[in-house]
């Protein structure tokens, strides 16, 4: 079975260079998984500088959930799934209960989110690299809705770290491995 690496960090720390670097050194072909949805003129420009900075041989999956059951029917040759990212993944689920967030349903589809994604990863061939943002180092958020946002991630990243082979922070552009 192919290895799965969980590239965690803050904002802009260079996380998704760095998991596009290592997809480039296997030297196989890519699947890339993209969860961001373009809400803005901003967003949508963030989008289309990534899909422009992505290798052209590189196919794309744009998803907003449910990635773990899309992945199997795009697989095709790639023996590389790049996942970025779970933080914009679990946006998109918190986006489903705009109409005043319930905690319990909403940490039910988290999980089921992720657990969906780690079924995924035992049942295929390729390997995975996994994106995600650490974004409990900070304050502890002013209000319940943010505080459960940050709480859920890290339980969704708690959960990929257990399952993955190799775990890396990235700090200022410097990846740190922390399990291996």
């Amino acid at each position: 079975m192919a290895k799965t690496i969980l590239i965690t960090g803050g904002a802009r720390s260079g996380k998704s260079d760095f998991a596009q670097e290592l997809a480039l050194k296997s030297d196989q072909p890519v699947l890339f998984v993209a969860t961001a949805t373009a809400g803005d003129d901003e967003m949508r420009d963030r989008i289309k500088a990534h899909r422009k900075a992505r290798p052209a041989a590189w196919r794309t999956l744009e998803a907003t959930t449910h990635i773990g059951s899309m992945i199997p029917d795009e697989i095709g040759r790639a023996r590389t799934i790049i996942v970025d990212c779970i933080t914009l993944l679990l946006n998109n689920i918190f986006s489903q209960h705009s109409e005043g967030i319930d905690a319990a349903p909403v940490e039910k589809a988290v999980i089921a989110e992720i657990g969906e994604l780690i079924d995924c990863i035992d049942r295929v061939d390729p390997g995975f690299i996994i994106v995600t943002n650490e974004i409990g180092l900070g304050l502890v958020p002013a209000d319940r809705v943010s505080r459960l946002y940050r709480d859920l991630l890290g339980k969704a990243n708690q959960m990929l770290a257990w399952r993955a082979d190799e775990v890396y922070m990235i700090v200022a552009g410097i990846p740190l491995l922390i399990k291996s």
